[in-house]
């Protein structure tokens, strides 16, 4: 069986170490070329021509961002798998739209990234278990967000609009025609309901759950 060769691209020493050791014997991939500096590393991509690229984002004098797209360029047949220590799902989803195959964190264990391996070596993408948990905490907070809103009684509504437009609980008590605590228990609820602290915080969230509003 062909082992899959790789490139690892990462500025610290210890951690290309670290792959080595991890795939030291093993039967199914071999490290063929490492290096911590930028330039360097995409002429070693590019003279390699391996079939998997470790990239990591952070270089002191580039970014792995701008390497993405040179590495597909000079060496087509080779597939990128990130190797980062940040964790945000939309590092991710940049660098999948960049055209990189994989996406994992330094917290990754062995078997995961062999998993990663497999799952692009066969023409698949593969994101880590870290990274989809912290998507589905973002949908999560989104949908419990809708909900919120939907939640909101029509004379809150009303009131989240007139402070949208800049009236003080005293304004809206007057446009209303009832009191000024009323309005101000209304707020109170509001922003109980919708998980935030303040009006700002307020009206942010709704605007970004519906642009229309």
């Amino acid at each position: 069986m062909k082992k899959t060769t790789i490139v690892v691209l990462e500025d610290h020493k210890m951690i290309r170490d670290m792959w080595r050791n991890l795939f030291r014997g093993n039967n199914t991939v071999e490290i063929v070329g490492e290096s911590g500096v930028f330039e360097e590393g995409l002429t070693l991509v590019e003279q390699k021509k391996p079939g998997i690229v470790f990239l990591d984002i952070n270089f002191p004098d580039a970014s792995g961002f701008d390497a993405v797209p040179r590495i597909r360029e000079s060496s087509p047949d080779t597939r990128i798998i990130v190797v980062s220590m940040h964790n945000h799902p939309l590092l991710a989803k940049k660098m999948f739209k960049l055209g990189a195959k994989g996406y994992v964190t330094k917290n990754s264990g062995h078997d995961e990234m062999l998993e990663a391996i497999r799952v692009v070596n066969e023409g698949g993408t593969y994101v880590c278990a870290e990274i989809k948990n912290k998507l589905a905490d973002l949908a999560f907070e989104e949908e419990n967000s809708r909900q919120n809103i939907d939640n909101l009684s029509g004379r809150e509504l009303e009131i989240v609009h007139l402070l949208k437009e800049g009236c003080s609980s005293k304004d809206i008590a007057e446009k209303l025609n009832v009191s000024f605590n009323t309005i101000e228990a209304h707020r109170h609820n509001i922003l109980k309901k919708m998980g935030v602290k303040n009006t700002a915080a307020l009206i942010h969230l709704i605007k970004s759950q519906d642009p229309s509003f």
